[in-house]
């Protein structure tokens, strides 16, 4: 998608601080970090939000999971614990409309969340 930010990401068309990326996902540190570890993972295919998701895409959920256990790890936050989120649309706090899963540690996350 075109206009979509994290797919420019994605692309390398905007810089980010990049952690990790293959083939088909990017790990990205935000830029507007909520713990003081604060990753997200995006596929590089345009996928709208976890709603959009289909029978086809069960590889990339696993690897994108995979991937957010691995930066875990690699940000030294696994021990700790961490919180994966992936927010569904405006009223689920999607501000971005491109399947991303925050990976958040660093610090103790509250319950409920919001």
């Amino acid at each position: 998608m075109s206009d979509c930010i994290f797919c420019k990401i994605a692309a390398g068309q905007i810089k980010s601080d990049l952690v990790y990326e293959d083939d088909t996902v990017v790990a990205f540190r935000d830029i507007n970090p909520q713990a003081p570890v604060h990753v997200q993972v995006i596929p590089r295919r345009h996928i709208e939000n976890a709603a959009a998701l289909t029978d086809e895409h069960r590889d990339l959920i696993a690897h994108l999971i995979l991937v957010a256990a691995q930066v875990a790890r690699d940000e030294g936050v696994e021990e700790g614990g961490y919180r994966l989120v992936a927010n569904v649309g405006p009223q689920g706090g999607q501000s971005v409309p491109h399947l991303h899963i925050h990976v958040l540690g660093g610090r103790a996350m509250a319950w409920p969340p919001g």
